[in-house]
């Protein structure tokens, strides 16, 4: 199975959303090159506020595309970059890997997938309501949160729209993805 990068994005200065780039420079054990949550420590300001120096298990954020045709259809508007996001992904079931998969980016780039991002309140700053379409719970009642998975570079390297995207399962038992 694999999928396709359909838009990269980054931004230097903390703001909610980050613009759509030609393409952006994976850099090993750092994060996306010129993106504010580049690191090997944390970057997102609640993290740093409780210890900045926790390793950096957020420095690529990837969402599936699939998820902006969802909340599209209940009347939200959310392209490439909105939320935050740096890479845009089609094709792929990014919310079903499990913790440790590889994510092989275009020729060179590799993130290792660390975990769910935890959407917050800036979602609902963004546009009103969109919080409740991106996290809720299931019919069991345990919350699912469906804006994106984070993960840290392993192999750097230029990723593009339009790059492919395959993903490499770690060993078995896998261990479900949880937020980071």
């Amino acid at each position: 199975m694999s999928g396709t990068v359909t838009a990269v994005s980054r931004n230097e200065t903390y703001s909610f959303t980050k613009p759509n780039r030609d393409s952006v420079t994976l850099i090993a054990g750092l994060g996306v090159e010129g993106d504010v949550h580049a690191g090997v420590t944390v970057k997102h300001r609640s993290r740093v506020a409780q210890d900045p120096t926790q390793p950096n298990l957020r420095q690529v954020h990837l969402i599936h595309e699939e998820l902006f045709d969802e909340v599209r259809a209940l009347g939200f508007e959310v392209a490439p970059g909105d939320i935050g996001e740096n890479i845009t992904t089609r094709g792929i079931d990014l919310l079903a890997l499990p913790v440790g998969t590889l994510l092989h980016l275009g020729d060179e780039a590799v993130v290792e997938v660390t975990g769910l991002r935890n959407p917050c309140m800036q979602i609902d700053n963004f546009q009103g309501g969109l919080l409740k379409q991106v996290v809720g719970r299931d019919e069991a009642g345990n919350i699912v949160r469906k804006a994106g998975i984070m993960g840290v570079v392993t192999v750097g390297g230029v990723v593009r729209p339009g790059d492919p995207v395959k993903f490499e399962l770690p060993a078995e038992p896998h261990r479900p993805l949880d937020r980071v």
